[in-house]
């Protein structure tokens, strides 16, 4: 059922509150936790001084999404889904970064461990869509009215390729104070936008994140008091993978999260032609933000760069749908 705009309203406040709110009680209760971010010397040299900025801070995002999602439940079933991809993604970020920063094992979880439990997730996501609801896994095709693609049962692997892209492009894409969480602020008013035109019911849960995602960058943006950790990246990955599956616009993703999308891609390309040459980079630095850094930009200028280019990419997408 469609939610009225004052609730949606109110999903942006409430969540923005409770993050808000939340920030001052769990920020140095992680610090106690010693919960601080070791910076890899191999990085830009300016980021050093963040050594030990308290981290998993993704924890306040879950809070306010779920808490504020909850009350949305019964009017709006089909967020579910989303939220359980939420969730499930958070909750392999939070064991990586609670190993990391808790038990003291620099990698976390094991790139074999860190697969086997996102296909998991994954794996359940496409069981609930099939046997809970009414969501086809063809996709549409951006910019041509009325044109679906649809690949049959390699639908099911497209989207496992589709989940998987763009939960660990949004994780590369966190390396900055209050990039991953600006950029995908704006993907999730985008996501709200046309759940609301297509009287779709995910609506309150992206309402909740925008709100979310206002709050925790209070506390997120340069100089950052707290970072997201994987607990945040993962998770907010697996929102913007849920969102475009559950409107039936995967195909869409590659166009506003078109960030998580070269983010992912220059990383790529630095190892492939770093093979290639034997040792030459096509980058300063990757992914990309990290090349910014190195030719001068500050934190700050490529964060608004990002945030920019990702909002004039939703609007595209807003205008060829």
């Amino acid at each position: 059922m469609m939610e009225s705009i004052w609730g949606l309203i109110g999903a942006v406040l409430a969540s923005f509150v409770i993050t808000a709110v939340g920030g001052p009680v769990i920020i140095p209760f992680l610090r106690r936790l010693k919960c601080g971010q070791t910076v890899r010397d191999d990085g830009p040299s300016s980021h050093l001084k963040k050594d030990g900025t308290p981290t998993m801070g993704g924890l306040l995002i879950l809070f306010g999404v779920v808490v504020v999602s909850i009350f949305f439940l019964d009017s709006s079933p089909e967020i579910m889904p989303v939220l359980f991809m939420t969730l499930g993604f958070g909750l392999i970020g939070f064991i990586d970064d609670y190993i990391k920063v808790v038990c003291r094992r620099s990698m976390g979880l094991r790139a074999w461990q860190k697969l086997a439990l996102q296909l998991i997730v994954t794996g359940l996501f496409v069981r609930y869509l099939y046997d809970y609801t009414d969501v086809t896994l063809a996709m549409e095709i951006p910019g041509i009215q009325g044109m679906w693609l649809d690949l049959g049962i390699w639908n099911v692997v497209v989207l496992f390729v589709v989940v998987l892209g763009t939960v660990n492009g949004t994780n590369l894409t966190d390396g900055l104070d209050g990039l991953a969480g600006s950029v995908t602020m704006i993907v999730a008013v985008f996501f709200a936008v046309v759940a609301i035109g297509h009287r779709n019911g995910i609506a309150p849960i992206a309402c909740a994140v925008v709100g979310a995602l206002m709050g925790f960058l209070l506390f997120n943006a340069h100089p950052a008091a707290v970072f997201m950790g994987d607990t945040g990246s993962l998770a907010l990955g697996g929102f913007v993978a849920a969102c475009g599956y559950l409107l039936e616009m995967p195909l869409y993703i590659a166009i506003v999260g078109i960030v998580y999308l070269v983010e992912t891609g220059t990383v790529m390309l630095q190892v492939v032609y770093f093979k290639l040459t034997g040792g030459k980079r096509l980058f300063k630095m990757a992914p990309l933000h990290h090349h910014f850094e190195l030719c001068g930009w500050s934190e700050t200028a490529i964060v608004r760069m990002f945030t920019i280019v990702t909002a004039l990419m939703c609007l595209l997408a807003l205008f060829i749908m």
